[in-house]
């Protein structure tokens, strides 16, 4: 089978990228765009370490065909990490000490977002419940939630103007 162009938008970027049929889009994230925050640890959907959000919905990159994106706006850890400083989330997963191995951390990130994105004050049953896809064998969920919880409440660790 022939490859072809997929284009999509990337983190507010148009992008264009070759690929073969089939081609999943934490591959093409990965392996031609230079994207690598997105990790793949089981390859099958089921640790949630490749999480992405696309048109505002958590997904797992590792099991989408980038094909299914074409058109679709894609947002990656990447693309929410500001130039200078870090993501309000980025910075409470820090002071919560909810990032230990590092290696889910950037699907927790984003799914955490998407979920505040659609609910900017949840409870802890729903952060619980919004990263229950997402497999943590570092920090025993806690932290993440309590991160998670201390950006709904605005303290984001920005007191003091160390990052605005």
């Amino acid at each position: 089978m022939a490859s072809k162009i997929v284009t999509f938008t990337l983190n507010g970027r148009e992008t264009e990228v070759m690929v073969k049929p089939l081609t999943t889009l934490a591959k093409a994230l990965r392996e031609k765009l230079g994207f690598t925050a997105t990790k793949c640890g089981c390859y099958e959907g089921n640790c949630g370490s490749c999480t992405v959000i696309v048109n505002g919905e958590p997904v797992l990159s590792c099991i989408l065909p980038v094909e299914e994106v074409e058109g679709q706006n894609v947002l990656t850890l990447e693309g929410i990490t500001p130039a200078e400083g870090l993501h309000p989330l980025q910075q409470a997963f820090h002071e919560n000490f909810a990032i230990q191995c590092g290696f889910c951390s950037p699907g927790m990130l984003m799914v955490s977002k998407a979920l505040l994105d659609k609910n900017p004050h949840p409870t802890q049953a729903e952060v619980a419940e919004a990263i229950s896809g997402n497999l943590c064998r570092c920090t025993g969920y806690d932290p993440i939630i309590a991160a998670v919880l201390q950006v709904a409440a605005g303290s984001n660790g920005n007191q003091g103007g160390s990052h605005e």
